[in-house]
């Protein structure tokens, strides 16, 4: 089961289907209207009986709870929500009466303060928080005031309200920490630096302003500054380079670098008459950068030449840290071609070449994948040693450890290797069932309760509704509002459970999601509870019959087939992608068509994206994959994702590889990580229906293309 130990609980400005983290349960009184109360219980299986008494469908009896009060807040919610589309405040203003003293006040309060954010003052962006305290909206609110202050550089404001925020994203982080770093508080503002000063990724803008504004803390040492000039040579980004440089005591005026970035070959050609002073170092790498952005080999060409030309020199010109970072630079570039160009271990050579305690996380990842590619177990390990301690103790890199010290000579590494697989195998995620079949141990899905869902008491039942973040969650579901305020009501409810380590409260909302039908949010409840396994919610089979039947037909594996749809859609009918594919399956229009003209049909979008054609769709669309790639299921799930032709290019050219090698080398990262998940989740499917199938089986060999 996927358990939320990656990614954020709240996106605060759209909805996500991925797992994330938690905060504490607040205690505020719940209301909520007859009406959409009487629609939630009704749509929970409950009936109301009176307003001062609820009956479970069991028969069983209890108090409605104080809590509980006449509301009709809701009821106005869809009316308000579009006055703050026409940006009209004055209907805002009258909604603010209206919807006074219910569970949804504060959302047209909300909706005019952000009409005009910048107008706000911090005072009043914390008098919200005060009058809606462990509220989502509150929590949002004061997190793009802050984004919006930063963004403004009104820092003042920003250091204000930053106690107030308590899920704080990339960006909201970023503008935290540029708050404190233009207020003296050096201290706080390094917080961030693990996350922005060394990564040369496509980051919020806030981060790469605060990274540039870093260079002037005082915490910020001169090594510090060495390390990222290096990586903004490699990236060529002039404004950092001519900060950083001039704080070294080494500038490097903007006419140099334009004069390399018109034609860095020139600069070779003259690099030999040059001084060796540490400006003309740091021109090279900038230069082999750009030439490298031209083309890897070209600047690996100009490398060899210039260190044959050194080798015969009595002074080098190029020392050893330059030399080793200009290894780099072709290294990381190489590992950016490998589906145009193949995969190739010139890659793990220069990395190898290029080794020192000076690799961000994107090298030593590039460096790992690299390595595990080609099987080069000891360059595996040392990549991974290059990886902060945190992310060395990642299941992902446990066990790729673990599968280098598994090839070892060394008895006490090879015993270390089944130490680590033991431990892996207690979770139930993609390397931990990868981990079981290493130690040999069964999954079995029926020792968690298997496709029976868990029993809730009438207790828990009840605290669901008491609780005001899941009431606004499940009426605003019920209400028909959009779909996004919902969601975003749900995450943080189970946030707040769970920072409050309240198993039974997720598993209890969890439960009754699923039994009206919502189950992207029973999966995401399911999958955030830390105690508590329960396969029937976090991996739900709706629509079994056609799954199964359509399956047979293409002749593919139902337990893949839901593997596919769980990562697809989260079982969303009316799942839609940004890129348009849409339904349980997320097949593609053109797709679609393709499929439709193939099974002798008439195309129709509508038809396409119902519920049965779409599984009959999807299923023959995966069967048609599997055939044209080699019946091989790890490379049909890559090309389901990403298209067969990119597939194929990332099979080994010659002889076979193992799936998990071929897995996380995939060059595309979201289809690496969609792999992982896809065969994660068939495994325990096949177990579900009753066909177990371990993970390394389900996985095999990866043959080669030709």
């Amino acid at each position: 089961m996927i358990k939320p130990n990656r990614t954020r609980l709240i996106q605060k400005n759209n909805y996500t289907l991925l797992p994330m983290v938690s905060r504490r349960l607040g205690a505020r009184p719940l209301r909520l209207s007859v009406l959409s109360l009487a629609t939630a219980m009704s749509a929970l299986g409950l009936s109301q009986v009176a307003c001062a008494e609820l009956t479970w469908g069991d028969g069983d009896s209890m108090q409605q709870s104080s809590n509980y009060q006449t509301d009709s807040s809701i009821n106005d919610f869809n009316a308000a929500a579009q006055a703050e589309n026409r940006g009209d405040t004055s209907a805002l203003y009258g909604y603010e009466q209206s919807m006074s003293g219910g569970i949804f006040a504060m959302y047209p309060t909300y909706w005019r303060m952000n009409l005009d954010l910048n107008s706000q003052s911090s005072a009043a962006i914390s008098q919200f928080v005060r009058q809606y305290p462990n509220t989502v909206m509150a929590e949002k609110l004061v997190a793009d005031f802050a984004e919006t202050k930063a963004g403004s550089n009104d820092y003042a404001s920003v250091r204000q309200v930053a106690n107030l925020i308590t899920n704080a994203d990339s960006s909201e982080r970023c503008a935290v920490a540029l708050g404190f770093n233009n207020g003296g508080d050096t201290m706080r503002a390094m917080a961030a630096k693990s996350d922005v000063w060394l990564t040369t990724k496509k980051q919020p803008a806030l981060c790469d302003q605060l990274a540039m504004e870093m260079n002037n803390n005082a915490l910020i040492s001169t090594q510090d500054r060495v390390s990222r000039l290096k990586r903004m040579l490699r990236v060529g980004k002039t404004g950092d380079i001519m900060a950083l440089s001039s704080r070294l005591g080494t500038p490097i005026p903007y006419s140099s670098l334009s004069e390399i970035q018109l034609n860095p070959s020139a600069f070779f050609g003259r690099f030999g008459r040059e001084s060796t002073s540490q400006t003309n170092q740091y021109l090279y790498l900038y230069a082999l950068g750009r030439l490298a952005d031209k083309s890897y080999r070209e600047a690996a060409i100009q490398l060899e030449f210039d260190l044959k030309q050194d080798s015969q020199r009595a002074s080098k010109l190029l020392n050893d840290d330059t030399r080793r970072y200009a290894y780099r630079i072709i290294g990381v570039k190489r590992m950016n071609h490998n589906t145009d160009d193949g995969f190739n271990s010139e890659a793990v050579d220069w990395f190898r070449n290029s080794l020192d305690d000076d690799f961000n996380f994107e090298e030593a990842e590039d460096y790992a994948m690299a390595a595990i590619r080609f099987s080069r177990w000891d360059d595996v390990i040392a990549a991974i040693s290059r990886m902060d301690s945190e992310t060395q103790k990642s299941e992902q890199w446990q066990y790729w450890l673990a599968r280098a010290y598994e090839q070892s000579s060394d008895a006490g590494q090879r015993g270390l290797a089944k130490q680590m697989y033991q431990k892996l195998a207690s979770s139930h995620e993609y390397y931990g069932l990868m981990a079981k079949d290493k130690v040999g141990q069964r999954f079995d899905t029926t020792r968690l309760g298997g496709s029976n869902l868990p029993t809730v008491s009438n207790s828990d039942r009840a605290r669901v509704m008491q609780d005001a973040n899941f009431a606004r969650a499940f009426a605003l579901y019920n209400a028909d509002a959009s779909r996004a305020y919902a969601n975003r009501e749900w995450n943080w409810a189970v946030k707040q459970a769970r920072d409050n380590r309240d198993d039974t409260l997720i598993v209890a909302a969890a439960r009754q999601a699923h039994d009206m039908g919502w189950l992207d949010r029973a999966i995401y409840a399911a999958d955030n509870t830390q105690q508590i396994n329960s396969f029937a919610l976090s991996h739900p089979m709706p629509h079994q019959s056609a799954v199964v039947r359509y399956s047979q037909e293409a002749r593919i594996d139902p337990a893949w087939a839901y593997g596919i749809m769980r990562q697809e859609s989260r079982f969303v009918t009316s799942a839609r992608s940004n890129v348009g594919a849409s339904g349980l399956m997320q097949v593609m229009p053109d797709t679609a068509k393709y499929i439709a003209r193939n099974l002798g049909e008439t195309y129709s979008a509508s038809r396409a994206n119902s519920g049965d054609t779409n599984i009959r769709y999807g299923t023959w669309y995966m069967g048609d994959i599997l055939g044209k790639l080699n019946y091989q299921p790890v490379l049909a799930t890559a090309g389901y994702n990403a298209g067969p032709n990119n597939a194929k290019r990332w099979q080994p050219v010659y002889g076979s590889l193992e799936a998990d090698q071929y897995v996380e080398s995939i060059a595309f990262p979201e289809t690496r990580n969609y792999v992982k998940h896809v065969m994660e989740n068939a495994t325990i499917y096949s177990s579900l229906l009753g066909r177990a199938q371990p993970i390394t089986q389900r996985m095999g060999t990866v043959p080669a293309a030709f």
